[in-house]
């Protein structure tokens, strides 16, 4: 049995385990192991909801202002774009520095930290009457919102399962999905109803006073600090180690990182140049704004039955091999996309697509815990976050500069997918680590 006081995080080195207080207030886990349902369960919901709150920093959140935005503050579009790229870059910083308080500190505590920091923005946002104001806010709300509470929200699942990483992971997808999607139903009435300030101070009286309670009330960081097991409604039992995984440092010398990381941000670099130019990329396919909707409502459709069932898929299969699905079925939707010529076709493709990034999301999700373990998973997370959010912002300049040198998008889709399938492949014959010994993981 391995000592108690020292884990090891590779085969050369040990470091000290943290002292995780194996005795939590009696009250509380006498009642949480008394729960018909493991607790993580919670804290599953919990982080759904934190991942919703990321919506005025994400660019389907802030695309819901724009124009009205635009419009009362007299900015052009070329300027605003300006601001949203380097307000991504820089956001994108945050990523690293919050991984590492999650780990340190707790998902608790920096959750209730950036929720709050996150409201005060949006709520300064709801007034602001300069350009210069405006740049630091949306950069505030990009470091906030699609950083740094995407790595909290993320990471606080993963602290709170191994075994089931995967199902629990798909199911967080899911919830996640729907609540975007009444979230933009219900923010883009608002914006058209009562103007976007109005819009963005109700969005931030729901940060600060209905989340920020709720998620300091219900939220706890890992399993272990409340006298449980990862996975189980049980007690813990005494003997049982703590949380385990590899250092930041050593996970990023594993060639699974970059593959996974690449992957993940490939695919997303895809998805926001596609996402930002659908309608103009059909209309050059010949198909008309009312196809370019039908894809929307498609791809979501099917992107929620694809995480419901990469969930379950993924507790009995390995993660690699679905990554490589995944990716296999999005290149041939990329070079196939310039080709298609009926509706039927173009229906199919979005099918494709929306499958592909089911998978996608939930492997995600849910493989930095599963390959890497739980002790550093915020940094771990927030690294790999934080490439996806560079490659996301990266996106939709490279579909602009290839439709304004070519005039076409076909060539950034034939560039692409060789790319997207030699990363799918490198995921099937990624070798797990600490596969060939037996040290962390445990089970994979």
């Amino acid at each position: 049995m391995k000592s108690p006081d020292f884990i090891r995080t590779t085969r050369s080195k040990t470091i000290p385990a943290p002292q995780v207080t194996l005795s939590a207030p009696p009250g509380v886990r006498r009642w949480m192991v008394r729960l018909p349902f493991y607790y993580g369960w919670v804290n599953v919901v919990c982080a759904a909801f934190a991942m919703l709150a990321t919506l005025p920093g994400r660019t389907q959140g802030l695309g819901l202002i724009t124009e009205p935005l635009l419009a009362d503050l007299q900015l052009d579009r070329t300027t605003y774009a300006q601001i949203n790229l380097w307000a991504t870059l820089l956001g994108s910083l945050a990523c690293l520095p919050v991984g590492r308080w999650v780990d340190r500190y707790g998902s608790r505590r920096v959750l209730a930290l950036v929720i709050a920091g996150l409201g005060l923005t949006v709520w300064g946002m709801s007034g602001v009457q300069t350009v210069a104001v405006l740049a630091i806010l949306v950069m505030l709300t990009r470091a906030l919102g699609q950083s740094a509470l995407s790595v909290v929200s993320i990471s606080l699942v993963g602290k709170w399962f191994r075994r089931r990483i995967s199902l629990a992971m798909g199911v967080y997808a899911v919830l996640v999905g729907f609540l975007f999607a009444t979230a933009f139903g219900l923010v883009g009435y608002a914006v058209r109803e009562q103007g976007w300030r109005t819009a963005w101070w109700e969005i931030s009286l729901v940060l600060l006073v209905g989340l920020l309670p709720l998620f300091w009330l219900l939220v706890r960081s890992t399993p272990e600090e409340v006298g449980l097991a990862p996975d189980r409604r049980e007690e813990r039992a005494d003997d049982q180690a703590d949380a385990q995984g590899l250092s930041l440092g050593d996970s990023l010398r594993t060639p699974a990182f970059w593959i996974f990381a690449l992957a993940t941000s490939f695919y997303g670099l895809a998805v926001s140049g596609i996402g930002l130019f659908n309608e103009a990329i059909l209309l050059e396919l010949g198909f008309d704004t009312e196809t370019y909707h039908a894809t929307l409502v498609v791809g979501a459709l099917v992107g929620l039955l694809s995480q419901f069932a990469a969930g379950w898929i993924g507790a009995v299969w390995s993660l690699r091999r679905l990554m490589s699905l995944a990716m296999g079925l999005y290149a041939a939707a990329l070079v196939w996309l310039p080709f298609v010529t009926s509706y039927g076709e173009v229906m199919t493709n979005a099918v494709l697509m929306g499958a592909a990034g089911g998978m996608v999301t939930v492997v995600f999700f849910a493989i930095w815990a599963e390959y890497f373990g739980r002790l550093h998973l915020g940094r771990i997370q927030g690294a790999a976050q934080m490439l996806t959010v560079l490659a996301s912002a990266i996106g939709p300049l490279l579909f602009a500069e290839c439709e304004a040198r070519t005039g076409s998008y076909a060539p950034i889709f034939f560039t692409l997918a060789p790319i997207v399938l030699a990363l799918g492949a490198a995921a099937w014959f990624a070798v797990v680590p600490g596969s060939s010994t037996d040290e962390f993981p445990e089970t994979v």
